[in-house]
């Protein structure tokens, strides 16, 4: 992996899922298509989820007794006891952005979430008041940054998600799409959590992306990354939204 792009991870540690802005981007460059429906409940796509499942189940299958397995129509997560003697990453519909997007949720929960199921958190569902749609997309951030990372790294299409089509949709979209933009930036110079970097090193190598393929998603969105180690104290890289209690 190219250090110019990914550092290792600093471990510090994360503040409530919330990111501010480390560096002035240029969203309006941004080719995000916002959907009024989960990203990972959209129509199979070209790639194959099998060969995700491959990767995750081969990396984390015997080390932390998780595997990846498709599911209905909601995605879920369920523990070590619950499943059986592997916790369970359930992806909805066998769908591949579906997929990624709950592998993203499961790089950032700690081990004490890992332990509950769907990671002890209740899902709202469609029609959200403001104040749980704030929640929602406090918590987002770092999930869809993670899953725009990936996507690159299969060279499939991201799609980034508000959720909320019944309850009047984004609570700040411009600034929703504006903290993912600037988290995926962010975990390109300051480093992905370990179990993220593990997962994007696979999908790098299985699908032959590299070094370039994430400069040239630079330039496209204008992402320049932040070079003043001072403005990197907003930011941080495992989210404390999901491991509070560990």
């Amino acid at each position: 992996m190219d250090q110019g792009i990914f550092l290792m991870n600093s471990g510090i540690q994360e503040t409530g899922g919330m990111t501010e802005p480390v560096a002035k981007s240029s969203p309006d460059a941004m080719l995000l298509e916002f959907l009024a429906v989960k990203p990972h409940n959209i129509g199979p796509m070209n790639n194959r989820p099998e060969d995700l499942a491959t990767l995750f189940n081969a990396l984390f299958r015997s080390s932390l007794k998780t595997e990846l397995v498709p599911g209905g129509d909601e995605p879920e997560y369920l523990p070590v006891g619950v499943a059986g003697p592997c916790a369970q990453v359930i992806f909805a519909h066998g769908y591949f952005a579906s997929a990624l997007h709950e592998i993203s949720h499961w790089c950032i929960a700690g081990e004490q979430r890992r332990k509950l199921r769907d990671y002890g958190y209740w899902y709202c569902p469609d029609g959200r008041s403001p104040e749980q749609q704030r929640a929602f997309e406090q918590v987002e951030v770092k999930p869809q940054a993670l899953e725009w990372l990936f996507s690159v790294a299969c060279n499939s299409r991201f799609h980034i998600s508000v959720d909320n089509l019944e309850g009047g949709g984004a609570i700040d979209e411009a600034g929703f799409r504006q903290r993912v933009y600037e988290q995926a930036c962010y975990y390109l110079d300051h480093g992905l959590p370990p179990r993220a970097e593990q997962f994007l090193d696979a999908l790098m190598d299985h699908f032959g992306t590299g070094a370039a393929d994430f400069r040239r998603w630079r330039e496209q969105y204008g992402c320049q990354g932040n070079p003043d180690p001072e403005a990197a104290h907003h930011f941080t890289t495992v989210s404390e939204a999901y491991d509070a209690i560990s």
